[in-house]
């Protein structure tokens, strides 16, 4: 079997709220029908991007038509003004005209299209989340197209290599495939999951502490913003920010100290998952819906414990590892399998890394990423309005507790469970396939359509 060659800069990536694959890979999908466009030398007349599937249904509450006007305008999810994407339908509806290669192309709001969600199943679709990005001469000639996938976490392929290996022109220096293969090598080496996830990063990033740094300055800088503010998110479901006041509570003693290190990661959780929620930069780990989950546990656990930077590094390594896993193995898009592979995922991520900081060995880590998953199997996708809002926010504090009690229960066993990381992995992604499609991103289904009633 092929070793898993993702990257952690490709799990860890800084870019706008509120979804990675709803937001984030659409933008960059909307980027690469631009570079492709304009080194053909292509300049359409018009522009247009039809999004389907999951990518309708829940578009507008994620932003997924602004998202696409900024990648055809050439802006990334790292770089991007997110105040200023937040009014680019009302800038283009007043000014439909973008730069384009020194020329000026017409784009206007009403060029992304939102199919009816009806017209496609998911037998039909190369994946929920497609768009089809399409330029056209003057008298109506088609260009170019091209159908995109955002397969979770901010990643995108072209449709057409959907269900072929990923090809990247590196190799590990560490080769494993899942979980299993990672543990015998943590134990053959004698290094630790973060170890071995950061000797692979250095082989391939001369730059990878600075890197990671830059990612842990996002992760401060998001929780900063979000326990300053208060108020009601945006988007007419009522959602009140919640971060501030709980930290208020925490600085003001009121909350008993059996409770404070959690309910701090709580907070943290909770600013996060709000700045995203109303559009802020935030980091997927491993995906924006999810976000909260792992910074809050790394950050609540190295101020409380003085971690050193190396430290850190490698529970964001080990945190990675458990990510990739799933990733090439199962998914962590909820349009695909649900909110398992969202907010389980995170959870199983932080759980790994907390058992790691806690001085947790292999066999405990990856029990501890088990637990966390396992917990989490049948979690549906079901946005309230389409809003990445109720329940997604407080599903973020209740992953902290469950990464938690996950860390110490795999810690303060023999760290051998019942089930492997792996075989939840698949049962993650079978769980996945049986679900109906109601409950996998397309607030068709579940509480988004229940909220009436309560």
């Amino acid at each position: 079997m092929a070793p898993i060659t993702i990257s952690l800069l490709e799990l860890f990536r800084i870019g706008p709220g509120p979804s990675s694959s709803h937001t984030v890979g659409p933008m960059r999908a909307a980027g690469r029908f631009r570079r492709e466009c304009i080194a053909a030398g292509i300049v359409p007349h018009q522009l247009q991007v039809e999004l389907q599937g999951s990518l309708s249904a829940t578009g507008h509450g994620h932003g997924t038509d602004r998202a696409v006007l900024a990648g055809l305008m050439g802006q990334e999810p790292e770089l991007c003004d997110c105040d200023a994407l937040q009014v680019l339908t009302a800038t283009l509806a007043k000014d439909p005209s973008i730069e384009w290669a020194g020329c000026q192309v017409r784009l206007h709001p009403k060029d992304i299209v939102f199919q009816d969600l009806g017209t496609h199943n998911s037998d039909t679709l190369p994946h929920p989340n497609t768009l089809m990005c399409r330029a056209f001469g003057e008298n109506g000639k088609l260009l170019h197209e091209i159908a995109y996938c955002s397969i979770g976490g901010g990643f995108v392929i072209p449709a057409a290599k959907i269900g072929q290996p990923v090809e990247r022109n590196r190799r590990p220096i560490h080769e494993f495939h899942d979980g299993e293969s990672l543990l015998a090598i943590a134990k053959a080496s004698n290094l630790s999951i973060g170890e071995i996830v950061l000797a692979n990063e250095r082989a391939w990033h001369n730059d990878i502490e600075r890197q990671l740094d830059l990612i842990i300055e996002a992760f401060e800088q998001c929780i900063a913003r979000g326990l300053q503010r208060t108020g009601e998110l945006p988007g007419g479901l009522g959602v009140q920010r919640r971060a501030h006041d709980l930290f208020a509570r925490l600085a003001a003693g009121q909350v008993s100290s059996e409770y404070s290190p959690i309910a701090r990661a709580q907070a943290y959780a909770y600013a996060i998952n709000e700045e995203n929620a109303d559009g802020g930069r935030v980091v997927t780990a491993p995906t924006n819906g999810a976000a909260g989950i792992f910074p809050a546990i790394l950050l609540e656990a190295k101020q409380r414990l003085n971690l050193s930077s190396q430290q850190v590094y490698q529970a964001m390594g080990t945190g990675a590892a458990i990510a990739m896993v799933i990733k090439t193995h199962a998914s962590l898009s909820g349009a695909e399998v649900g909110c398992q592979g969202e907010i389980g995922s995170a959870t199983a991520m932080a759980a790994a890394a907390l058992c790691e900081i806690l001085g947790g060995n292999p066999d405990q880590v990856e029990n501890a990423a088990e637990i966390g998953l396992e917990h989490n199997l049948g979690l549906t996708c079901d946005p309230i309005k389409g809003l990445v809002q109720a329940p997604c926010i407080e599903r973020n504090a209740m992953g902290v507790a469950k990464a938690w009690s996950a860390a110490q229960l795999a810690r303060n066993t023999d760290g051998r469970g019942v089930v492997s990381l792996d075989k939840v992995i698949r049962v993650m992604r079978r769980t996945g396939l049986d679900m109906g499609r109601d409950y996998k991103e397309t607030s068709a289904g579940g509480l988004a359509v229940a909220f009436p009633e309560c």
